[in-house]
């Protein structure tokens, strides 16, 4: 996890923002316990949503299903 460390504030300095969702994600599959999980996986979401990166979707799912997002309910339909 070391090398994912240095790879992580290496693209924080970098601002990159493509990298920073690619490795928060890899973080997330890499840690050994669900609160690490979310954690990396909060990140790598927050990011792909600044950067509008196409995962986006993928990883907020991703977090609704580990029970750390709560889904959008149905649209209204507007009022005639």
């Amino acid at each position: 996890m070391i090398a994912l460390d240095t790879r992580l504030l290496a693209a924080h300095a970098g601002g990159d923002l493509a990298a920073l969702v690619t490795l928060y994600r890899e973080a997330a599959d890499a840690a050994t316990d669900a609160q690490a999980s979310a954690f990396y996986l909060t990140h790598a979401h927050v990011f792909a949503l600044e950067a509008g990166h196409p995962t986006a979707a993928q990883l907020r799912q991703r977090l609704i299903d580990q029970g750390r997002e709560a889904p959008l309910p149905a649209p209204t339909p507007p009022l005639r």
